[in-house]
């Protein structure tokens, strides 16, 4: 099943760097998306401005998402992007990730029905992160030191065809690299803004999807990405938000209550029809960003 309309959204807050050298490679994709959207968790005007700058330049059209500055509120500036987005198909990624050329086109050959895509990333360091900065663009090589998880760079679609797999479990959820059917999202209402500061609200959005019968798919060697060097975000609200996390998977949750419908005009939505999975864990925790 082809999508028939990409929606790109990528978040950020305050780094206006690298989030210029991520909407860059966007334009140089082989296969554009339909739209951009920005889903900005309040960042000064900086960001703002820099928006406007790259919609002059943009060969396809830019939705700037902003709201307040009210701390790490991941959850609610993905949930008004999503409001906005015009696709059937949406994939994520956030304003440090600078992405492969194909990496649209391999995502849109990679889309499958009742599936969504969780996709890996190679990692910077400082040293290359800086340098990418310096000429704004990067040209990664599987042999180069300044990389960690190195053999992501490779695309390979005979590696892919036999890498890839669909899975039914937690661990390495990253939405710095994600896809999935908007119809998915409006199903299971979206992130859970209940989540505030960093940590898990990616995983129990995922773990609704599973719960409701849609299938991940672990996409390797294909829909490339890199991950820009910064400081390790605060953990502050990770205890809280694994109670969050624990409380869906012990309750087998496929929605949640403070989601992506606050955002949409009213209308009637259709029941579940997909078969439920069990089978998430507490135990097998996502790997860190």
């Amino acid at each position: 099943m082809t999508p028939a309309r990409i929606s790109l959204i990528i978040t950020t807050f305050n780094w206006t760097e690298a989030l210029e050298l991520s909407v860059l490679a966007v334009f140089k994709q082989t296969i554009l998306p339909y739209e951009i959207i920005i889903a900005d968790d309040g960042s000064d005007d900086d960001t703002r401005q820099l928006v406007e700058k790259l919609k002059k330049k943009s060969p396809i059209k830019i939705i700037h998402s902003r709201q307040r500055n009210k701390g790490f509120r991941l959850a609610r500036s993905r949930n008004k992007a999503l409001a906005l987005a015009n696709g059937d198909y949406i994939i994520l990624i956030d304003g440090d990730i600078v992405i492969e050329k194909h990496f649209i086109a391999d995502h849109i050959k990679a889309a499958r029905r009742n599936c969504f895509i969780q996709g890996s990333r190679v990692l910077l360091n400082a040293r290359a992160t800086t340098a990418a900065f310096e000429s704004k663009q990067l040209r990664p090589c599987l042999t180069d030191p300044n990389l960690k998880n190195r053999k992501n760079c490779l695309r390979c679609t005979f590696l892919s065809k036999l890498c890839s797999r669909s899975v039914k479990y937690l661990t390495g959820v990253k939405t710095c690299n994600f896809a999935f059917w908007r119809e998915h999202a409006e199903q299971v209402n979206g992130f859970n803004e209940d989540f505030i500061g960093w940590g898990r609200e990616d995983s129990e959005f995922t773990a609704r999807l599973l719960h409701s019968g849609i299938c991940r798919r672990n996409l390797k060697f294909k829909a490339v990405v890199f991950h820009l060097y910064h400081k390790i975000n605060s953990r502050q609200h990770l205890a809280a938000n694994d109670k969050i996390l624990a409380h869906t998977i012990r309750e087998h949750l496929t929605r949640c209550d403070n989601g992506l419908s606050q955002h949409l005009p009213v209308k009637q939505t259709e029941p579940c029809t997909a078969t439920p999975f069990s089978g998430a864990k507490l135990t097998e925790q996502p790997t860190p960003h």
